[in-house]
């Protein structure tokens, strides 16, 4: 059999298929047979910075119990309500998620502030968590506040974070940096033990009937994993971190294609959601048949074969590209 083993967080696993953060995750039940189906870790749901704050107000709400509290303030966070499991209840999983399986379990935490990031990341540490994953969940909207402020927080937090554990941490980004690869060099200086290629950022829709804006959940295509592809060979040897790409893995050649860009680990939630938890066999059986019928002894063999810094002409990573894109496409074939 081929050697599908990568290295990732400081752990050695058994292959790069790593099943991502989602609501799948909040089922012990799934996440054992996620293990059974060939996953080499898990990155459990994120434990919202919301969640935290929610916390925080019903413990101040009993220590102010007969003064004036703003009725209002229960509803300050309505998805919360129906999506939150409570901080000590999360706690809680993680314990019981290492308990269940042999993989790592990966903790994830969703916010921006430095507040009570810190305290909850020892307490995962605790709980058995064998890495963190920062899943920064930004988007700037103070005209006031600069690119390189934005930044600044961010590498901050990763800082303040990598200083209150042992633990591995990984960082889950969107792409909407300006010098993405100066950005991922200041987050590799505070400490990141890897980069995570990209975080989805689900807008909502309107609905013009109730003129409400509501939630509009979309899945992953494999089209989508491009932008992971890009950045992950652009990155790929001017960093340190290791590079694990989420967001359009769904076949085995996607996996493929992320090693080589220079990526340790391919993580995947939408296919798992279309096709069930037992997909990962399908994925990790396709993966071995790619590897035999191509040759290759190993992941690690692959990676970062096609990267920036290994390519015969690196300019395709860049605006060169631009125009040969351009004029690549087919106004014949289009019409056809």
């Amino acid at each position: 059999m081929n050697h599908l083993s990568t290295y990732y967080l400081k752990m050695n696993l058994a292959n790069p298929i790593v099943c991502s953060s989602s609501p799948l995750c909040k089922d012990i039940g799934n996440i054992r047979h996620m293990e059974d189906a060939g996953a080499a870790a898990v990155v459990l749901h994120s434990l919202f910075e919301e969640q935290i704050n929610l916390e925080s107000l019903e413990i101040d709400r009993s220590l102010t119990r007969g003064m004036s509290v703003s009725p209002e303030a229960e509803n300050m966070f309505p998805d919360m309500i129906s999506y939150n499991i409570g901080p000590d209840a999360y706690l809680e999983h993680i314990r019981r998620a290492k308990e269940s399986v042999q993989m790592p379990v990966i903790a994830s935490l969703n916010g921006v502030s430095k507040g009570g990031w810190t305290r909850y990341a020892r307490m995962m540490e605790q709980a058995g968590a064998d890495a963190l994953e920062l899943n920064i969940y930004y988007i700037p909207t103070d005209p006031e506040l600069t690119a390189g402020g934005v930044e600044k927080m961010y590498t901050e937090l990763v800082g303040e974070v990598k200083k209150s554990v042992h633990i591995p941490v990984a960082v889950k980004l969107g792409p909407y940096f300006s010098a993405m690869v100066n950005f991922a060099r200041h987050l590799d200086f505070a400490g990141a033990d890897a980069i995570v290629l990209f975080n989805r950022f689900y807008q909502p829709d309107f609905d013009l009937v109730n003129m409400e804006v509501i939630p509009n959940l979309v899945l992953s295509r494999s089209n989508e994993l491009r932008l992971r592809l890009h950045w992950a060979a652009i990155l790929y040897g001017k960093i340190k971190a290791d590079i694990g790409l989420t967001g359009g893995v769904h076949t085995a050649e996607d996996i493929v294609k992320s090693m080589m860009a220079g990526a340790r680990v391919a993580m995947t939630t939408s296919a798992l959601l279309e096709h069930g938890v037992d997909y990962v066999k399908t994925l990790k059986t396709d993966l071995i048949h790619w590897l035999e019928e191509h040759e290759y002894d190993s992941i690690e063999q692959m990676q970062g074969s096609m990267s920036q810094k290994s390519v015969r002409y690196p300019a395709a990573f860049e605006r060169a590209n631009y125009m040969k894109v351009l004029s690549s496409y087919s106004l014949e074939a289009a019409a056809k």
